[in-house]
């Protein structure tokens, strides 16, 4: 009888339609080669410039537009992974955001899933625990804190983020009652976007790739981009 969340895949900030070039096929080799038992996606699924509440770029899609092609790009991944756990988040949320700012109910609004287009598998949840194969516990969520361990500590267990784009790693640390771990988990976006202009003048670039929680341990896998900004195509 194999383990439950023995091999569970960590899908950071997607930011649809503003996504990496290569980002399906770098997943579907991650797939292949690793076989995830379960799909956790960080958040930021999609990007919502035209909704922000910063000043979104005249030479971008309007918001509807902008939510067609997020939904076209996105069911590449609804394909590839039918069940999926969904962290919620700032930029996933912008909908919601601006539609309590206009003084509308959620009641009025469509789902994650209806708006999305996503199957039947495709959970959204504000944060989340999981067991993992080990017997250990591992919190998820989008992200709120960029310490490299501050996550963890807080909530004494092994936690797992995203959010914070150039943020890429794994630390560890221990107390008496055990070994414990934080993972950061970069992003799938085309740095190159018009959409991220905003963060040309920081001198710290995204990182792209995601992570494997195999049997409760954490593996990040780079995507190793070329000078032409592409994936070499090896993991």
């Amino acid at each position: 009888m194999k383990s439950k969340n023995a091999r569970v895949l960590v899908v950071p900030d997607l930011h649809s339609p503003y996504m990496h070039a290569d980002t399906w096929t770098f997943l579907a080799a991650v797939k292949k080669k690793y076989k995830p038992d379960r799909v956790i996606c960080l958040g930021d699924e999609i990007d919502g410039h035209a909704l922000s509440y910063h000043e979104s770029d005249p030479d971008l899609d309007s918001a509807g537009p902008e939510l067609e092609k997020a939904k076209n790009l996105l069911k590449k991944i609804f394909e590839m992974f039918p069940s999926v756990d969904v962290l919620e988040s700032n930029h996933g949320s912008l909908v919601y955001r601006k539609a309590k700012t206009a003084g509308i109910p959620k009641a009025a609004l469509r789902g994650y899933r209806e708006m999305l287009g996503a199957p039947p598998g495709w959970h959204w949840h504000f944060d989340l625990t999981i067991k993992m194969s080990n017997g250990a516990s591992c919190y998820f969520t989008h992200g709120k804190t960029s310490h490299h361990m501050n996550l963890s500590k807080s909530v004494s267990i092994s936690a797992a983020c995203g959010h914070y784009h150039e943020k890429y790693s794994i630390n560890y640390w221990a107390n008496s009652t055990g070994l414990y771990w934080q993972l950061n988990c970069g992003s799938l976006i085309d740095d190159k976007a018009m959409a991220f202009a905003y963060n040309k003048m920081n001198l710290h670039r995204p990182i792209i790739g995601v992570a494997m929680i195999i049997n409760g341990l954490p593996q990040l896998i780079p995507m190793v981009l070329n000078g032409r900004h592409r994936w070499l195509g090896k993991l």
